[in-house]
């Protein structure tokens, strides 16, 4: 990883004061689309300063949660990962409306065009072909300007996140979501993961022209070391902003080994409550874990498989790319996106004659019981009998401490 500067509280203050232009937005109804608590912000800060420097000039500013298929919030969470006070929410506050996204209710959403097998094509180049409808939040109509107010990692299914993600799958029907997640595991973690450009980017990037209101974003790149300082903001188009921040990243989330491990503790963080999203523990350090190693995702706080898609994820398991493949005609019925799920935490591997054999052995250390993770393919170990400090210091010995997991990217030297 390069060593970028951050930015002091007085200097993300003087950006928003200098380089977010307030003419742009002058009388017109703004939707800011902001992150859940899945992802490492100081959102109360940037919240702070937005509303700071629009509401003066704006006709209205309300705020959408790019959930996803990820859980609704309480207004008292949406009001905590803003910073908003209960005093402030009936004064400073009181007109700013607070939005879950509802990707799975038809009368949330709009459809607003669809990728053509002509499209979808060319760019996977030629894996799939298909028509795929477009749809987002209907919310969009009422609004005059979308903002996107989002950090910028690197990505299992896009490459790096942030951008017109925010849209697809932040605002989306899942649709889409199931097609380009599906694409990207096509593809595989190992080979889209901290690539800039990707064929799942592109999807998105065209999906986004097809929205009829105008899109603008402010992007930024959080610090390396697990804290929500800042290395960069960035404002612009959603395609412009988030190039520039992808950039950043590339440089201070990307941290690069000399050879692979074969233990890896993976340690993840209390903001993954579910193997859904405590996933990324497994795809972000994929890449250095030895041929026959182990991976072991330690959430000892972890009750959940995934509130949302439990059903499907205990119905197929986890399983590598080629165990659908090669099997298609029994699982293509399911949604793609929990396919792709499947396939991003089991890791690579091949299915030949009847028999799968996965790269890396993924286990989960959690509340989930040893039962349950063999039922879904996964190893298990009590997390009462893990001691972290034993795994830290060991690199010598082939074994990996990851403290803080899920944002980092851990890749091999070459």
């Amino acid at each position: 990883m390069t060593s970028v500067p951050q930015l002091t509280e007085d200097e993300v203050r003087s950006w928003f004061e200098t380089e977010l232009p307030s003419e742009e937005f002058s009388g017109k109804k703004v939707l800011l689309i902001v992150p859940d608590a899945t992802r490492t912000a100081p959102m109360p800060l940037l919240f702070d300063c937005v509303h700071s420097k629009l509401s003066p000039h704006v006709s209205q500013i309300d705020v959408i949660f790019a959930l996803g298929t990820h859980q609704p919030m309480p207004e008292t969470q949406m009001m905590s990962l803003l910073g908003i006070t209960a005093e402030q929410r009936s004064t400073k506050y009181r007109d700013v409306k607070l939005m879950n996204h509802h990707w799975d209710r038809d009368e949330a959403l709009s459809t607003i065009g669809e990728l053509s097998p002509e499209e979808t094509e060319r760019i996977s180049d030629g894996l799939l072909s298909m028509n795929v409808p477009i749809q987002i939040n209907r919310c969009i109509h009422d609004y005059e300007i979308l903002l996107v107010l989002g950090p910028v990692f690197p990505h299992e299914v896009v490459g790096f996140s942030g951008g017109n993600k925010y849209f697809f799958p932040g605002i989306s029907g899942p649709k889409l979501l199931n097609f380009f997640h599906w694409l990207g595991a096509l593809i595989t973690n190992v080979g889209i993961i901290g690539v800039k450009k990707t064929p799942v980017r592109e999807v998105v990037d065209l999906a986004a022209t097809r929205i009829p209101v105008e899109r603008r974003a402010i992007t930024f790149v959080v610090a390396s070391d697990g804290t929500t300082n800042l290395h960069g903001l960035f404002y612009g188009t959603p395609e412009d902003a988030w190039s520039r921040a992808a950039d950043v990243s590339s440089q201070t989330h990307i941290k690069r080994l000399d050879k692979p491990f074969q233990t890896v503790l993976s340690c993840s963080p209390q903001m993954y409550d579910e193997l859904w999203t405590a996933g990324k523990c497994m795809y972000k350090l994929e890449p250095v874990v030895a041929d026959g190693g182990e991976l072991i995702i330690y959430a000892p706080h972890l009750r959940e498989i995934s509130v949302t898609h439990d059903k499907t994820i205990r119905e197929i398991g986890y399983h590598c790319r080629d165990y659908f493949i090669k099997q298609w005609d029994q699982f293509k019925h399911l949604p793609w996106g929990v396919l792709a799920h499947s396939t991003h935490v089991r890791g690579s591997g091949t299915f030949e004659n009847g028999v799968e054999n996965c790269r890396v052995k993924v286990t989960l250390a959690s509340q989930v019981p040893p039962e349950e993770c063999e039922a879904i393919n996964l190893g298990y170990r009590n997390p009462d009998d893990i001691n972290i400090e034993d795994f830290a210091n060991r690199e010598d010995e082939g074994v990996l401490l990851v403290r803080k997991a899920g944002e980092q990217l851990y890749r091999l030297a070459e």
